[in-house]
């Protein structure tokens, strides 16, 4: 059964995506509203969690302690906003160590099912990219892509992919769009 859970992708979901790798707190930059989105989605009574591929950890191109730095930036943005980010998942591995937690791998949803005792089953996640799709497809996940960083991209890759799942794919411009709909959804249901 869903709860109120929602996983986010970060680097062009949350903030603007790069090709050389988001390397530090300063480089680190949110999209337009999506730190209102995420405080908005929060202050109604979601549980957020972040789910997000960082193979620049396993590359030597930043360390741990940059990658908590741009985490706290992520929450201490959205906490002025009134909202809260209840937990962030990385997977540090790169696409060669074959890992259980990259991303389109289940890994980190299941760790962030079993810390909330929550199942994936139904709740929201959101993404930019097929690999984040193919990880919340795996989960049971309700999808919703994102056309900001790889979303143009990986919305063709989707209309090819043949996969079933695909059809039920809810596409939205960015992660404002996708909290407004969702929120003004749940105020007609609620009658509101």
């Amino acid at each position: 059964m869903a709860g109120r859970l929602i996983v986010l992708d970060r680097d062009g979901v949350i903030n603007f995506d790069s090709p050389d790798f988001i390397r530090s707190a300063q480089e680190w930059r949110p999209l337009p509203g999506s730190i209102s989105a995420i405080a908005d989605l929060s202050k109604a009574g979601y549980q957020v969690h972040v789910a997000t591929n960082q193979s620049g950890l396993g590359r030597g191109l930043f360390s741990r302690d940059s990658l908590e730095r741009m985490h706290d930036k992520m929450r201490d943005l959205v906490a002025v906003h009134g909202g809260n980010i209840d937990g962030v998942y990385y997977c540090p591995h790169q696409p060669e160590d074959q890992c259980m937690c990259r991303k389109p791998q289940t890994g980190l949803l299941t760790a962030i099912s079993e810390d909330t005792g929550i199942s994936m089953r139904g709740n929201h996640l959101v993404g930019d990219s097929f690999r984040d799709l193919e990880a919340g497809a795996a989960m049971g996940c309700t999808l919703t892509l994102v056309l900001t960083g790889k979303g143009m991209k990986t919305r063709e890759q989707l209309a090819k992919s043949g996969f079933e799942w695909a059809a039920d794919v809810k596409i939205r411009p960015d992660l404002a769009a996708f909290a407004h709909q969702l929120l003004m959804q749940e105020s007609v249901e609620s009658g509101e």
